[in-house]
């Protein structure tokens, strides 16, 4: 049972109606609340970095892939760039026009 720091019940104090909460009261709602009241201010500073550490955030980037593994490197088309084809065209290359 979730007891409110005046000692009232949260299913006492839960709006009535569909149980959605309203914009307004999630803003105000803390996020973490501590319970102990002999935690140190290191002890809650751990435990804030550990669930700062967890999650949240912006989701990871795609990974960029590389051109040098890109399927269409294995077509190697030399016409388009207007490079010689067939018998002595890799001599032909190299030679001026």
């Amino acid at each position: 049972m979730v007891v409110n720091q005046d000692g009232t019940s949260a299913a006492d104090s839960a709006p009535s109606g569909t149980g959605a909460a309203s914009p307004e009261s999630e803003a105000a709602r803390p996020l973490l609340r501590v319970l102990n009241p002999d935690a140190t201010p290191e002890e809650i500073a751990a435990v804030v970095a550990v669930f700062a550490s967890l999650g949240g955030g912006a989701p990871a980037p795609e990974p960029v892939r590389s051109e040098w593994s890109h399927p269409r490197r294995l077509h190697r088309t030399t016409h388009a760039t207007g490079l010689p084809q067939g018998r002595g065209g890799w001599r032909a290359s190299g030679l001026p026009r």
